[in-house]
């Protein structure tokens, strides 16, 4: 049974998730056993780099290589701290760092631009390595993103349960997942990214505390505090949320330019500081559920939840609220680790990568055809 590594880090850049997997058969017949995993820690100076050119900060092309070659470095470490005591991985799925991603819109092609390149990765390791999985799908005219799905469909699909697994990371993403005994029940998924996750609130608190936090553990802080419940209203008229799945977003529209408006929309409400961090966390709660009862045939009869977000207790108790009804839990006990999912998935699309089997569901990103993700070093 091949073992393969995941490498993923997502718009929050808190670190490098990693995940040594057994995996075995294709994708009807997919199981995966995750054998270790853990979060590998940006060096501070990186990681400050990063966010930075992600909110826009101008970088000379020599800067961009080395910084390239600094998120491969420190991808490449993550493998090896994963992999150690274990028989070397015969596989490296890495997802890399997003720098920007701008969808398809109005016949112009998408675009996205993940760092930390799969030819030093392999170099580092010495294990072959396939990275740059967006690219294919967008060339066929999709989004890019979400990549997630198909591995949420064979490994979480239920035969009687309509179910939605919703990942909170810095953005929110659903997989959409009708009962495996419909027939072409593969054709019926869907999935789209649904707005700010804990980008948002990460931010706030970094800015809020002065740099002292970096997220509001269990969402404490918001806890204390009461949304505004006309300015997360206002927050909710943005195209975005009024769009049509296929869709995706990250840092571009939900970042540090989003942050200082909405932080000046609160301040001249006068909103103590746990009023705004709880009227953010209502955004997202709001998104996530607004965006099932517009684009799904039905709401889920079961939410699977994985990402840092499970760890945001006031969260969940919000979305619950917006969800009556809907029964919740995280991945975990529907038996794929909350913490490691997304990683996980990139070792499950390199497995599919080295089968040749396509890795993209055409339904969700809006691709002409699904095709193999990944390129293989």
């Amino acid at each position: 049974m091949p073992r393969i590594i995941g490498l993923m880090s997502g718009t929050s850049v808190d670190g490098i998730d990693a995940a040594l997997v057994e995996i075995s058969g294709g994708q009807t017949d997919l199981q995966v056993h995750l054998v270790n995993g853990l979060v590998h820690p940006f060096p501070e100076p990186l990681r400050e780099q990063i966010l930075a050119v992600c909110s826009g900060e101008a970088i000379s092309m020599e800067a961009m290589a080395e910084l390239d070659d600094a998120i491969a470095q420190a991808f490449a470490e993550a493998a090896i701290a994963v992999n150690q005591g274990h028989p070397p991985a015969d596989l490296i799925g890495s997802h890399g760092q997003t720098l920007f991603h701008r969808p398809a819109a109005d016949g112009v092609m998408g675009y996205s631009l993940q760092l930390g390149r799969g030819a030093l990765i392999a170099n580092l390791t010495g294990i072959p390595t396939v990275s740059n999985f967006r690219v294919a799908d967008i060339a066929a005219g999709g989004q890019g993103a979400p990549l997630v799905p198909p591995v949420d469909a064979y490994l979480l699909g239920h035969p009687t349960e309509h179910r939605c697994i919703q990942n909170i990371g810095g953005i929110g993403n659903v997989t959409y997942l009708p009962p495996t005994s419909n027939p072409d029940w593969q054709q019926q998924v869907l999935g789209w990214d649904t707005g700010p996750g804990n980008s948002l609130l990460d931010l706030a608190v970094q800015s809020l505390s002065k740099g002292e936090l970096s997220y509001d553990a269990d969402g404490a802080w918001a806890a204390q505090g009461k949304p505004d419940e006309a300015l997360v209203m206002e927050w909710l008229s943005h195209p975005y949320f009024a769009q049509s799945p296929p869709k995706s977003t990250g840092r571009e529209l939900f970042g540090w330019a989003y942050w200082e408006q909405c932080l000046a929309q609160a301040t001249v409400r006068g909103l103590a500081d746990a009023d705004l961090l709880a009227s953010l966390t209502e955004l997202t709660a709001c998104s996530i559920a607004n965006s099932y009862r517009d684009s799904l045939p039905q709401l889920p009869d079961r939410l699977l939840l994985c990402g840092g977000g499970v760890r945001n207790g006031y969260l969940l108790a919000r979305l619950a609220q917006h969800l009556p009804g809907v029964a919740m839990q995280s991945t975990d006990e529907a038996g794929l680790n909350a913490d490691y999912k997304e990683a996980i998935a990139f070792a499950v699309l390199a497995h599919w990568n080295h089968k040749g089997l396509p890795g993209n569901m055409p339904a969700v990103t809006g691709a002409q055809r699904a095709v193999v993700l990944g390129e293989l070093v």
